[in-house]
């Protein structure tokens, strides 16, 4: 698990210091880095390896995460918008 939260990390770290149409495969990176430590998690817990509040405060902050990159990935895979598109619509 450490090293799936290490590599999101770092996806995240490269990712917001690229170029906008340079960051979403870093974006996708770490969404899936962050699906995958889900169920990792789930397994700890299902197993009874983990109990039920440390899981709930890891889930919780897993989640926000996990908002937060669908959040970036949506904004980056929308087109992008200027001010010379509006203009042309008008």
């Amino acid at each position: 698990m450490d090293k799936f939260l290490l590599e999101i990390i770092e996806a995240i770290s490269i990712a917001s210091f690229l170029k906008r149409e340079e960051k979403l495969p870093y974006v996708r990176l770490a969404i899936r880095k962050t699906d995958i430590l889900k169920i990792f998690l789930l397994i700890l817990w299902e197993t009874k390896s983990l109990d039920n509040s440390k899981y709930i405060q890891i889930s919780e902050k897993l989640s926000e995460i996990g908002k937060m990159l669908g959040g970036w990935n949506g904004n980056l895979s929308a087109p992008k918008q200027n001010s010379s598109n509006k203009s042309e619509e008008k």
